[in-house]
């Protein structure tokens, strides 16, 4: 009798919480909480890489076209702004600061447009090869960026259903207690259908 109790006693210690826990859902969604953090770091190496762009292409334009230096000064204002933004990855569950960091980086985005407006009046510039060069990159980085925030959502929509379906929500409610992660929203300013004029 001794044994059997032994034997209850280590399958109850030991052996009943690991088969427990690992059709639980507590390993998934530790990874898929990783996940999250790896898609919103990529979204940050993309942004990272439009703000060293940004201070070539200024002073590609700045030899062309010295008399709009509040054009440029606001690109170089804006781009400061953007990467003083900075979110952790608790702040990813945070909707006021995650509507901080997307309004610095649409700030910014607004400057490049206004940027390329000016652009469009300097024939030479348009056709010096540093500066589409350098356009073409912030044009191909743009999309990088794209491409990383809808990978970032999609990782955001597997986690956040995660920790709402069973048994990974309970799992979540009575140990893990992760919060529900931010989507990287739209632009207020890409909303607005734009005004042609002929």
């Amino acid at each position: 009798m001794l044994r059997f109790t032994r034997f209850t006693f280590l399958l109850y210690t030991f052996l009943l919480p690991v088969f427990f826990l690992s059709g639980c859902g507590y390993n998934s969604l530790q990874v898929k909480e990783e996940s999250v953090y790896k898609a919103w770091a990529d979204v940050e190496a993309t942004l990272q890489r439009r703000g060293d762009l940004i201070p070539n292409l200024v002073e590609t334009v700045k030899g062309y076209a010295k008399h709009e230096a509040e054009t440029l000064e606001a690109v170089i204002n804006a781009r400061s702004k953007a990467s003083s933004v900075q979110l952790s990855p608790e702040d990813l569950s945070n909707p006021d600061a995650m509507s901080q960091f997307q309004a610095a980086q649409g700030g910014l985005s607004s400057a490049l447009g206004r940027l390329m407006v000016i652009v469009e009046r300097y024939p030479d510039l348009k056709a010096n090869q540093n500066f589409l060069d350098l356009q073409t990159q912030l044009e191909g980085t743009e999309n990088r960026i794209n491409v990383a925030r809808q990978r970032y959502n999609e990782t955001v929509e597997m986690f956040n259903a995660s920790i709402r379906k069973f048994p990974e929500s309970l799992t979540n409610s009575l140990i893990l207690h992760l919060d529900r992660k931010e989507y990287y929203k739209a632009d207020e300013a890409a909303k607005e259908v734009p005004k042609v004029k002929f």
